[in-house]
Formats: structure tokens, C-alpha cells, sequence
């Protein structure tokens, strides 16, 4: 599937994982001020009201909805443009490429939100949360990946890269279809407007990006105003964003390169540490077995495995794809758990599934059971399975 990394994908690897250890650090700091004598100062500092306005044009939101309508924008906009990468020259560019990770990720979206709906078919409050569990957090994995450092082989790197590319795909078109708003379709028009804008320079390629960034903020408002979700502003920016197949230095590819850091160790972190504060004081282990975290945690551990390791299997004995080199199955059985972390996504549904504060909870109660069970066992899983590292190749990497 790869025999050699690429610069680009070297780079992309080393900053998400990275970021996934960061990621760690602010999702247990957040554990930790929202149970001490700071609680009230954390829940308060995420009330705190944040207003923009230009006469009539208003935007009036808690800090908490800022960053998850308006930093998450910055991050689904890196991820179209990992996305539109992707499907033009790399993992997903071709059926040999993508179809092992495309039927994988489809298995894994499909397996937990039917295990989530099972569970709670007695608690119809729940049901709008069934895409909550078919999330991957590709930094969280990433990050667990890079601690057992180059004994993992570059091409199980990838497969779970681009299974979590096209899980995020998935949950883009998720989002749009079943967690958008009442529709402004004035607002929806004028962001429209931005977006036809941004396909003409992009197909002018107009190499300087700050004509993008300028659109892609104004869209992002529109888009916010028009009842749709704010995040996908940023992912129909991305789309436009020229790439140069020549080179390396493109629009798409600088404004990729300069974004990574800035998600991976601020934006993604920021958001960790607002949603993962979920108070335990008083909580009961019983808890963890109601419908709706119960429904949460299985669905990550007991669905992606089932979903991303059998569907691959399937797969491959019907010759629909075929196995990377260096790849076997312990191997995938281990990386449909490391996928099974669903952190940042799985959070992010929640919050636009639920709104009420004991549902929310919830949710943050069985993200972090099913992600942390799944974390565990994931790295012991494919510690075991990889062999043993050469000396002489420790020593180059």
C-alpha cells in the first residue's frame, strides 16, 4: 500500500501525534479543575458571553459555543483540505488505495451507531445521538501510535490515517443532514455568494491566500446566521482551495502546513479542555450502565472493532482490497480499537445531539469510558503485535 513515507505524510504524522499527547494533557486538565474547588470558575469562564457585531449583523455566544462553532470551523477547514489532498493524489486517490480503508471506515461508521440504537431503542431521548460513537479522533490515535515509535509500520500509519480521513467525511455529511437548524435561506444565499466567489480564484489559482481567508470568514458568519451548522463553512472553504500537483508550495498546501500546528497543539486542545470537564462528584459506577454512555462506550469499543476489523476481513476474502505490505491482522484488529478513541468528534456530535446538561454529561461520561478502554487495550494490543525493533533501525530513526 506504501512503501515509503512521504515528507508531507511524515510531517502530518509527527504534528498529529504530537498533538494527540497535548490533546491528553488538556482533556485529563479538564478532569480535573471541573472535579476541585475550581469548578465554578471553569463552568463560569465558558458562560461567559462573547458578542461581534456589525450594525444590524449580530453574533451573540458563550465562549464554549465560540469555540465549538468557531475554532472547530478552523479545524473541519484543515480537514477539507487534508480531504480534497487525499482524494487527489494520495490515500484515496485511487480504488487500489482506498478501498481497504474505504470499506473499513464505512464498516466502522455503520457498526456503533447500530450498536448506540440498539441499547437505547427504550429511551427515544436518546436515539439523536446515534452518530455519536461512529467518530474517529485521528490526533487521539495518532498519539497513542507515536509512543511505540518506529516499530509501527509506515503503511498501518496510513491505513488508520486515511480510515479516519474518510470517517471524517462521514461525519461532515452527518452533521449536515441530521444536526443542522431551522434554515435562513437569505443567509444561506449570501454564503453561497462567498462560496462561488472562492471557486472562481480558485479557479484562477490565485496563488495568495489571504483572499481565502477573508471569504472564508465572511462565509463562516453567513453560514452561522443561515441555521446550518458553522463548521461545514469550513469545509466548503477547503474545497476551493487550489492544488498544485508541480509542487509542494500551492495554496492548499502552504495554508495545510502553517494550519497543522496551530489545530494540533491550540485548537484541538482548546476544545478538549471546554467539553471533557464533566463532574464525578457523587457519581455512581452504575451510571456508566444507562442507556445513553452504555450506548456511547460499547458503541466505540464493541462497533469499530466489529465494524472496521470484519468489514476489512471481508474485504480482502472477496478480493475487494488487499492487505498493506508489513500489515497483518493482530495488527488491524489492534488499529480498529485505536479507532475506536472518539474523543473530539464523538464530543463535538453530542453537543449538537443534545442540549440539556444531564444528557450532555452523559455523553462526556461514556466518550471518555469507551475512548479510554479502547486507548488501553488499542496500544497493548499492537504493542504485542509488532515485532520486535532492530537496533540498527532504532538507532537511524
Amino acid at each position: 500500500m506504501v512503501k515509503a513515507i512521504t515528507p508531507l505524510l511524515r510531517d502530518f504524522l509527527q504534528k498529529e501525534s504530537a498533538g494527540g499527547i497535548v490533546l491528553i494533557f488538556a482533556a485529563a486538565l479538564a478532569l480535573a479543575v471541573a472535579n476541585s474547588p475550581l469548578a465554578a470558575n471553569y463552568i463560569a469562564l465558558l458562560d461567559v458571553p462573547v458578542v461581534f457585531a456589525i450594525d444590524s449583523f449580530v453574533i451573540d455566544k458563550p465562549l464554549l459555543l465560540w469555540i465549538n462553532d468557531g475554532l472547530m470551523a478552523v479545524f473541519f477547514f484543515l480537514v477539507g483540505l487534508e480531504v480534497k489532498r487525499e482524494v487527489l493524489e494520495g490515500q484515496l486517490s485511487s480504488w487500489s488505495k482506498a478501498s481497504l480503508p474505504l470499506v473499513a471506515a464505512l464498516g466502522g461508521m455503520a457498526l456503533p451507531a447500530l450498536v448506540f440504537i440498539g441499547l437505547n431503542l427504550g429511551t427515544p431521548d436518546n436515539i439523536q445521538g446515534w452518530a455519536i460513537p461512529a467518530a474517529t479522533d485521528i490526533a487521539f490515535a495518532l498519539g497513542i501510535l507515536s509512543l511505540l515509535g518506529p516499530r509501527v509500520p509506515v503503511a498501518l500509519k496510513a491505513l488508520l490515517l486515511a480510515i479516519a480521513v474518510i470517517d471524517d467525511i462521514g461525519a461532515i455529511a452527518i452533521i449536515a443532514l441530521f444536526y443542522s437548524g431551522e434554515i435562513d435561506t437569505g443567509m444561506l444565499a449570501a454564503a453561497a455568494m462567498v462560496f462561488i466567489a472562492m471557486l472562481a480564484l480558485g479557479r484562477a489559482k490565485v496563488a495568495s491566500t489571504i483572499p481565502y481567508v477573508l471569504l472564508a470568514i465572511l462565509m463562516w458568519a453567513f453560514v452561522l446566521k443561515s441555521g446550518v451548522h458553522a463548521t461545514l463553512a469550513g469545509v466548503a472553504a477547503a474545497l476551493t482551495i487550489p492544488l498544485d500537483r508541480s509542487s509542494d508550495h500551492g495554496p492548499l498546501e502552504r495554508m495545510e502546513h502553517a494550519l497543522h500546528p496551530w489545530v494540533a497543539f491550540l485548537v484541538i486542545p482548546v476544545f478538549g479542555f471546554a467539553n471533557a470537564g464533566v463532574t464525578l462528584v457523587g457519581l455512581e459506577p452504575s451510571a456508566l450502565l444507562d442507556p445513553l454512555p452504555l450506548g456511547i462506550a460499547l458503541g466505540l469499543l464493541i462497533g469499530k472493532q466489529l465494524g472496521i476489523f470484519g468489514f476489512a476481513w471481508l474485504a480482502v476474502k472477496m478480493k475487494l482490497a488487499s492487505l498493506p505490505n508489513d500489515v497483518n491482522w493482530r495488527q488491524i484488529h489492534a488499529l480498529s480499537l485505536l479507532a475506536a478513541i472518539g474523543f473530539t468528534m464523538s464530543l463535538f456530535i453530542g453537543n449538537l445531539a443534545f442540549t440539556t446538561a444531564d444528557q450532555i454529561d452523559a455523553v462526556k461520561l461514556g466518550v471518555l469510558a469507551g475512548s479510554t478502554v479502547a486507548a488501553l487495550t488499542g496500544y497493548f494490543l499492537l504493542k504485542s503485535a509488532l515485532p520486535a525493533l532492530n537496533p540498527a533501525k532504532e538507532h537511524h530513526a
